[in-house]
């Protein structure tokens, strides 16, 4: 039997990231796929490290060091000494970034109707439970190298 989950996974992730850039652009959010995902994750819990952002965007270390580096010229994050272990650097939210959270997800909403559009309630829990199990024994694999 030939399969094409994968397949249609990196056709919607393609299309996911280029509708979703323009809805930013369309909403005066200049931010690309990268840095929305650090700082959604930033705006639940901030300061991280960059190991800890990486570890919950699935993004690689130094991707996020180049993105945040980015993120940090155009005054979206800052970068400040861990005072209780000076070997680390914490990424925080300027007041900037902190204004687009609520426009960031109306966007997101936008892209999550549109996602489901046409699914019975039940249809997207049941695909959102496959997903998750997808994503685990992703994860599951990724920590076996």
């Amino acid at each position: 039997m030939e399969t094409k989950g994968g397949f249609y996974i990196s056709q919607i992730k393609q299309l996911q990231d280029r509708i979703f850039e323009r809805l930013l652009l369309e909403n005066d959010i200049e931010l690309n796929g990268a840095q929305g995902r650090i700082l959604f994750i930033l705006w639940k819990k901030a300061p991280l490290t960059i190991s800890e952002i990486s570890e919950q965007t699935s993004l690689a270390k130094n991707t996020v060091s180049v993105v945040i580096n980015g993120m940090v010229h155009k005054g979206i994050v800052e970068r400040n000494i861990n005072p209780q272990n000076r070997r680390q650097t914490l990424v925080s939210l300027t007041e900037y970034a902190k204004s687009l959270q609520g426009k960031y997800e109306m966007v997101s909403q936008q892209m999550n109707l549109l996602f489901y559009e046409g699914f019975s309630e039940d249809e997207q829990k049941q695909f959102e439970q496959y997903l998750a199990r997808i994503l685990e024994t992703l994860i599951r694999n990724l920590h076996t190298d």
